[in-house]
C-alpha cells in the first residue's frame, strides 16, 4: 500500500517575522532624513548623492535582518538548506549580474536612464536568486525589502517636491536635468524598487542561511519542540 507523503508544517506568519525589523528600519530612515534637514555631521547625515556611505542609513541593516530571519526561522521550526547549496546563488547573483550590466553599459555607452534600467534587470535576476536559495528565507526578506525601501520612495517624492537638497532628492553627478516626476522615477522609484530589493535579497540570503545555521549550533542540532518544516532548496537541483 502506498503511504501519502506527511505534509510540511506551514511557514510562521509573515508580519509577525517583519515588523520589528520594519519598524526599526523605518525609525532609521526618519533619524536619518531629521539629522539631513538640521544640518547635523555630514559624516554621520551625508547629503551626497547614494547616502555618501554613512553609517546612519538602512543600507547597514539588510545583513543584520538577514541573519535575524534565518535564526528566527529555526527556532519557529524551519531547517536551512546545506550551507554551500543556499550561498552559491545569493553570491553568484551580486557578483555576475553587476558585473554584467557594468559591462553592457560600458560596451553600449549607456545614457544614465538605460543604464538604470540595465542594474534594474540585473537586479530583479539578483533577487530571485537570493529568493530560490531557501524560499522560507526569500518571502520575509522580500516582503522587508519593500517595507523598507517603500517609506524611502515616499520621503523622496517629498524631498524631490520641496527640494529639500538631501541625499534623498539630489541625483548623481551628471544625471540628466529632467522635471520633479520623471526625476522620482529614475533615481527614486527605479533603484529603490529593484536595486536596492537586491541588496537586501542578496546580503539577507547569505547572512540568514548562517544564522539559522547559527542557530542550530547554539542549539547543538537539535530542533526546537514541533515538527520542522522542509528547508530543501532548488539550488541543488539548479546547479547539481
Amino acid at each position: 500500500m502506498r503511504v501519502a507523503p506527511r505534509p510540511s508544517p506551514p511557514e510562521p506568519p509573515l508580519w509577525p517575522l517583519v515588523r520589528g525589523p520594519a519598524l526599526l528600519t523605518l525609525g532609521v530612515t526618519l533619524v536619518r532624513l531629521v539629522g539631513e534637514l538640521r544640518g547635523l555631521s555630514p559624516s554621520y547625515f551625508s547629503r551626497l548623492p547614494g547616502g555618501g556611505l554613512s553609517p546612519v542609513g538602512i543600507t547597514w541593516l539588510a545583513p543584520v535582518v538577514g541573519f535575524y530571519l534565518g535564526w528566527r526561522l529555526w527556532r519557529a521550526g524551519v531547517s536551512p538548506p546545506p550551507l554551500r547549496d543556499a550561498l552559491r546563488l545569493p553570491v553568484a547573483g551580486l557578483t555576475v549580474a553587476p558585473l554584467l550590466a557594468w559591462l553592457a553599459g560600458r560596451l553600449f555607452r549607456t545614457s544614465w536612464t538605460a543604464n538604470y534600467t540595465l542594474w534594474a534587470v540585473a537586479a530583479v535576476a539578483v533577487a530571485a536568486a537570493a529568493y530560490a536559495a531557501w524560499p522560507a528565507l526569500g518571502r520575509p526578506l522580500l516582503a522587508y525589502a519593500y517595507a523598507a525601501r517603500v517609506p524611502v520612495v515616499i520621503v523622496m517624492a517629498v524631498a524631490i517636491w520641496r527640494g529639500w537638497e538631501t541625499h534623498y532628492d539630489l541625483p548623481p553627478p551628471g544625471f540628466p536635468l529632467l522635471t520633479p516626476l520623471p526625476r522620482w522615477f529614475w533615481i527614486a522609484l527605479v533603484p529603490q524598487a529593484t536595486i536596492w530589493v537586491a541588496w537586501t535579497m542578496a546580503t539577507g540570503a547569505v547572512l540568514g542561511v548562517l544564522g539559522g545555521h547559527a542557530a542550530s549550533r547554539r542549539s547543538r542540532g537539535r530542533p526546537p519542540s514541533g515538527p520542522r518544516a522542509s528547508g530543501g532548496s532548488p539550488a541543488a537541483a539548479i546547479l547539481a
